[in-house]
């Protein structure tokens, strides 16, 4: 059985794999390859197709996470990649570039419907916000498990400041804080997300997910918080969650 094919496009580093979309997790390992500089659609359609050269030939959509804003394959902003990604219509590169059928998605919306169908926000109702904790901050808005796209929470002003620059992993890094003080900052960006939407959940991704029960128990929210549970499989298979159905929609 051929399988949807995920790739996690980001910054540093592309990773691709296809997706046992029964299970929400890789058919086969990962493989991994540099991010290249400059970051330019074409010679990173090149790694795409460097990283889909290491598995069986197939004919399955191919999914991509984008660090930026997508409106109808069509990439909005840039983030950590070159800015001539900006009004380029992704999908119709990479379907071009690879000769199979191209969707691409928002890198936290990728996350966030992962989660909501496999992970830590599977069979939840109403309002799920996931936001992960990165180089940036990212978000997903989930209402009843179908995705409200391109939400980018992480760019919200607190004390004067966007958020992610105060609260985002990279801060804590930057500024050599503690968890204790890094959740000082986390509580304060939280019960701005509350007073703004009242959710049911939110979950809480990233690379720093893996270190919850450090900080998770000190951010001081009323609504109910959980870390995500792909980590840094979520990127993938919401990629390849979304080329699956967007394919079928056009079937």
């Amino acid at each position: 059985m051929e399988h949807p094919f995920g790739i996690d496009f980001g910054g540093t580093g592309i990773k691709g794999a296809p997706v046992d979309l029964a299970i929400g997790d890789f058919a086969h390992d990962r493989v991994r390859i540099d991010t290249p500089k400059p970051a330019t659609p074409q010679a990173v359609a090149g790694v795409f197709g460097q990283i889909i050269g290491n598995f069986e030939a197939a004919t399955t959509p191919v999914g991509v996470t984008v660090p930026g804003i997508v409106r109808r394959g069509v990439v909005m902003s840039a983030a950590n990649i070159d800015k001539s990604w900006i009004g380029e219509d992704a999908d119709a590169i990479f379907t071009e570039a690879l000769g199979r059928e191209v969707h691409v998605v928002n890198d936290a919306d990728a996350a966030g419907l992962a989660e909501a169908e496999y992970g830590a926000a599977k069979g939840r109702k109403g309002l799920v916000m996931v936001i992960t904790l990165g180089t940036g901050i990212g978000s997903a808005l989930i209402w009843d498990g179908q995705l409200v796209p391109n939400s980018e929470m992480g760019h919200l002003e607190i004390d004067g400041d966007v958020a992610e620059v105060r609260a985002a992993t990279s801060a804590r890094e930057r500024e050599g804080l503690s968890w204790q003080d890094w959740s000082v900052r986390l509580t304060t960006y939280f019960r701005h997300l509350e007073r703004l939407f009242t959710p049911d959940l939110f979950v809480v991704g990233g690379g720093v997910s893996k270190s919850w029960e450090k900080f998770g128990h000190l951010i001081q929210v009323d609504t109910e918080m959980v870390p995500a549970t792909l980590q840094n499989r979520a990127g993938i298979v919401g990629a390849a969650l979304v080329a699956h159905r967007k394919a079928g929609q056009e079937d």
